[in-house]
């Protein structure tokens, strides 16, 4: 064979090689592409969950608070009911007060 006949083929081989090495880059790519573009969705999606949660309960801490004050509320409510129903009537007793605050309180 000539050496321009081996020269063309040698040229020939290694575009076609280069060009199977390309396709394969190009395919290994595509492939990572969707799966960072998966990851930084599930990454999101996991900060918003988190958040949510953080939002909840700081609404239950909030919720537990405002029971408490309404109990606090209750019960000073009942004392002075207490202390009219003395001033106007000697026969009320403190423990049918904290009974009747214990119904309530079981009611809830």
């Amino acid at each position: 064979m000539s050496r321009p006949i081996l020269l063309v083929l040698f040229l020939l081989i290694v575009v076609f090689t280069s060009q199977f090495e390309w396709n394969q880059h190009n395919l290994n790519e595509v492939e990572v592409r969707p799966l960072s573009v998966s990851q930084k969705q599930q990454f999101s999606l996991e900060k918003e969950e988190s958040v949510k949660e953080k939002i909840i309960l700081s609404q239950e801490k909030y919720i537990q608070k405002l029971k408490s004050q309404v109990q606090s509320l209750q019960e000073q409510l009942l004392v002075c009911k207490g202390k009219n129903d003395v001033a106007n009537d000697t026969t009320g007793s403190l423990t049918e007060l904290l009974n009747e605050l214990n119904h309530r309180q079981i009611m809830e």
